[in-house]
């Protein structure tokens, strides 16, 4: 049986969730998955479908997502499910549920400059095989400020100030872009990346995506083969509403 993923995008259209999870999309059936696009928040609802898939992309910025949509992806994700996603559309999803937060990992909270600025990506090198061989490098976008989960395992990060502001009083700091952790037997991939499609579609960004959608849908046939608490785990997880 072929791999299987599940797109759900939608919220603010500033982001171009339409050609972003179109892109996405591309690069999945190029790697042999088969791949639903939903436009509702409520493909979330059937638990036993996330189950069965491999990966799920979220490309939804500030929406607004109930605990009976949210709950089924927490517990697919720890049961194995991989999540994967960019910018605005994973980690800035859903202001309001810290839940959501929790398992990505982190939460936009600045971009000073707005849209245009000039920014180097520094990869951590040896962080990881998402980032083997690529070197740091520039970009002009939106330069994303984040709270993270001190959990994360960093694969990239950006120098912060670029812009001035009053967030440089503080001096020089390096902020996560690239991540990825762990939710139960689930992996996640975060990349800070993607304002618009086209930061996504040049390299060596679109190389990095596709290893981290890669990366995360792994881990559902690790899940499957392994024999740990699982039980246990999912109980901790549905406690959480």
């Amino acid at each position: 049986m072929g791999k299987k993923a599940l797109v759900v995008r939608g919220g603010w259209e500033g982001h171009q969730p339409v050609e972003v999870s179109e892109l996405f999309r591309d690069i999945l059936i190029e790697e042999g998955f088969e791949v639903e696009i939903s436009e509702t928040l409520d493909a979330f609802l059937d638990v036993e479908k996330l189950k069965s898939l491999h990966l799920i992309i979220p490309v939804w910025t500030m929406g607004k997502i109930t605990d009976a949509q949210v709950g089924p992806v927490l517990e697919a994700v720890a049961r194995g499910v991989g999540i994967a996603g960019c910018h605005g559309g994973m980690c800035d999803a859903f202001r309001e549920c810290v839940q959501w937060q929790f398992m990505t990992g982190g939460q936009w909270v600045a971009h000073p400059g707005g849209d245009g600025v000039e920014y180097v990506v520094n990869v951590k090198r040896g962080s990881s095989p998402i980032v083997e061989g690529i070197e740091d490098f520039t970009v002009k976008s939106e330069q994303y400020y984040v709270h993270i989960d001190p959990a994360i395992e960093v694969l990239a990060t950006t120098r912060f100030p670029v812009v001035d502001g009053p967030h440089a009083a503080n001096g020089q700091v390096d902020v996560p872009v690239i991540w990825t952790k762990r939710w139960g037997r689930g992996r996640v991939f975060y990349c800070s990346l993607g304002h618009h499609v086209d930061v996504l579609q040049v390299e060596p960004v679109r190389t990095i995506m596709k290893r981290g959608f890669l990366w995360a849908a792994e881990g559902k046939d690790i899940a499957m083969q392994a024999s740990d608490n699982a039980e246990v785990l999912i109980q901790s997880v549905k406690r959480m509403f």
